[in-house]
């Protein structure tokens, strides 16, 4: 599979992923329409959020900026690999 290179296709994709994740949050606010559930999916998005941003931003521009991730899974080995030395 090669890299996506059309920009209306890769913002396409970023707004299903989008729709998709706000209609996962609205059937579960409506499956469980509890404010402590409305919570904790809010405290779970946000922390998610900020963990994507940590992975690809503060790496590369405060911890080593030489490096350059393709996704999570090969931030994950970044990890354990500098864990290990």
């Amino acid at each position: 599979m090669t890299d996506l290179k059309n920009p209306r296709v890769i913002l396409a994709k970023g707004f299903l992923f989008l729709l998709l994740g706000g209609l996962a949050v609205v059937i579960l606010i409506a499956r469980v329409p509890r404010l402590d559930v409305a919570v904790l999916v809010a405290i779970a998005i946000w922390s998610f959020c900020r963990f994507y941003y940590f992975a690809f931003y503060v790496i590369q521009h405060y911890v080593d900026p030489g490096y350059r991730f393709a996704g999570l899974m090969d931030f994950a080995r970044y990890a354990i690999r500098r864990r290990r030395k």
